[in-house]
């Protein structure tokens, strides 16, 4: 996708420890009506999916996954990395590894919100070495539901998770792929 490209040239920052910083427009400030764009774009990509449910993981893909939502007129689940007092004990449950956080955390998903039946888009900001969407992948298997696919915004195509991810059967659709990309010589993407 053209636009988010050119968005990611112009606001996005390259970091040391292989960080790519979009936090200015993506997963901190959300600049809604671009991610509004982003959203529009998954929903032509999965349109004749009959996705009734979009699953992401707490918390940088919420926002994206609820302006997804909208095109698809269906709610959002997104996957707790905490058990709180509110969250009914009967869940899903898989240990996810998060680079950015350098821990692993037991996400849930309360079974009273996912299960057969559902068609699932699973949404998220980043994929690079694809921990947290093979922990929303197995929680999915758990449930019972149908995963329809998944749509991320960013994938690190040079890192492993979308091959892992792709190599078992998933469709994994990504709105910007990159090549490469390093402080000194910025960011190069997929053609």
């Amino acid at each position: 996708m053209r636009l988010l490209e050119e968005r990611i040239l112009t606001d996005g920052k390259v970091r040391s420890g292989d960080v790519l910083k979009v936090d200015g427009f993506l997963n901190h400030l959300i600049d809604v009506r671009f991610a509004a764009e982003l959203g529009r774009e998954f929903h032509r990509l999965y349109a004749d999916c009959g996705v009734n449910k979009i699953l992401t993981i707490e918390s940088s893909g919420i926002g994206v996954a609820c302006l997804t939502a909208q095109f698809f007129d269906c709610p959002v689940l997104f996957a707790k990395k905490s058990k709180t007092k509110n969250i009914d004990a009967d869940v899903y449950t898989t240990p996810v590894e998060s680079y950015t956080h350098g821990t692993t955390y037991d996400v849930m998903v309360s079974k009273q919100y996912l299960g057969e039946g559902d068609r699932v888009l699973i949404i998220d900001d980043f994929l690079a070495k694809g921990n947290a969407l093979l922990g929303l992948i197995r929680i999915v298997r758990q449930s019972g539901a149908e995963l329809v696919g998944a749509g991320i915004v960013i994938e690190k195509a040079y890192q492993d998770g979308g091959k892992k991810v792709r190599d078992m059967g998933v469709r994994v659709e990504s709105l910007a792929r990159i090549a490469s990309m390093d402080e000194e010589n910025g960011i190069v993407f997929v053609d």
